[in-house]
């Protein structure tokens, strides 16, 4: 079975093509600028030449055949036929507590994840673009939807409820979802093969730490507690996103500053975070960068960063009582040599050892960063989280033919 992977955004487009039959990429790329004269597509097959088009786009319906036509396309293309592509999955930010699990896409599921744009009001609508437009090219083609919520969705009362009047859950579902869930769930797993031992028997925090971040509390399979709450805002500090702070901030700011609710909500999505404190930039590349030349508010953004999430990772070890593996993924994850060694080298109550050696290396397979005596095994493991969407579509439609 070819499995094409959507992931689209309010103007964006990111796409990937699987071969089920050895879950390899046949190809991948992304259309950016939508709704403009200037659209951008780039298209890389597997084993071939990137291409790169300029030109009018203006709707996620000519992005989607766009897209067609560069996977047949007789030169750049890798199938022969739009027929080859037997389903579709796509990636929707907020399943709320409706979607415990990935799902068919039917007239239900897409009632469903409208009613949730509440929720998710800037990712949910470009979700259903991008569902629309393959419905309207590739009609008759199943497709299956999976959550970036759904992973989370086994977590107690105790860790997903807020301490505020329960009617607000009740009339409202506000209450703590946890985002990033396919990445969680991919890399908790591949941590556990990479060990060579069952996932159940195990105690992983995993990091998942990008331009967004958040980490997550695996037992035995499952998600019992994370870091994102009933938005993407709560939790770590981020690239732009100022993570945890006492809600009396909010009012506070408002009144002394005459600032609108939509103002302070882009000042702590947009605003904050790393790029908030260095004054320089939200990426931790040119954060370590501006440390390492002596820049003292790079230094002081690169602390306060670190910190909180080793504080996560240290809430999360009490928990579960105690942990067995500590998993880094996603941008900085993978590639902050330094965030991995200042992390770890204040975790030693745990009875984590990091080696330096290893830590340096760059890979793009799962690895072993901590000593073969450390009492917490330290791993980095890149993300996958198009895999997960293409195994849970492939599972899904498998079982509905």
């Amino acid at each position: 079975m070819k499995i094409l992977v959507i992931n689209a955004g309010s103007s964006s487009l990111k796409y990937q093509l699987y071969d089920m039959t050895d879950e390899s990429v046949l190809a991948k790329g992304l259309v950016e600028r939508i709704g403009m004269d200037s659209s951008i597509m780039t298209h890389k097959p597997t084993g071939g030449q990137e291409v790169t088009e300029v030109k009018e786009i203006l709707e996620h319906t000519t992005a989607i055949r766009k897209v067609l036509s560069m996977l047949t396309h007789p030169e750049h293309g890798v199938i022969k036929s739009v027929d080859e592509i037997q389903a579709v999955g796509h990636r929707v930010v907020h399943g709320g507590e409706s979607f415990k699990a990935s799902a068919l896409v039917d007239s239900n599921a897409k009632s469903e994840i409208r009613r949730l744009i509440d929720l998710a009001p800037l990712h949910n609508p470009a979700a259903m673009m991008g569902i629309t437009a393959s419905e309207t090219n590739m009609p008759g083609t199943p497709m299956v939807v999976v959550f970036d919520t759904a992973f989370h969705q086994g977590m107690p009362e105790k860790a997903y409820l807020y301490a505020i009047p329960k009617v607000l859950y009740n009339k409202y579902k506000v209450r703590r979802y946890g985002f990033h869930g396919t990445s969680h769930e991919y890399v908790s797993k591949a941590a556990a093969e990479h060990l060579g031992q069952p996932i159940e028997d195990l105690k992983i925090i995993t990091c998942h730490i990008g331009n967004g971040g958040s980490v997550t509390a695996v037992l035995g399979g499952c998600s019992v507690d994370t870091s994102m709450g009933m938005t993407p805002l709560e939790g770590l500090m981020m690239g732009t996103r100022s993570g945890d702070l006492d809600p009396a901030v909010v009012p506070f700011v408002m009144n002394k500053e005459e600032l609108t609710v939509n103002e302070v909500n882009s000042m702590l999505n947009k605003h904050s975070g790393l790029l908030a404190i260095s004054g320089v930039s939200s990426d931790m590349r040119e954060i370590t960068d501006g440390m390492a030349n002596g820049d003292a508010n790079c230094t002081l953004a690169f602390e306060m960063y670190e910190y909180r999430l080793r504080k996560y990772i240290g809430s999360y070890a009490a928990a579960m009582n105690g942990v067995d593996v500590i998993v880094f993924t996603a941008g900085v994850g993978e590639n902050s040599i330094v965030v991995r060694e200042k992390v770890c080298e204040n975790l030693t109550y745990l009875g984590v050892e990091i080696d330096d050696a290893l830590n340096a290396i760059r890979s793009g397979e799962p690895r072993f960063i901590s000593t073969n005596n450390s009492k917490v095994k330290v791993l980095v493991v890149p993300t996958n989280e198009e895999l997960i969407i293409a195994r849970d579509t492939f599972r899904i439609v498998s079982d509905s033919i």
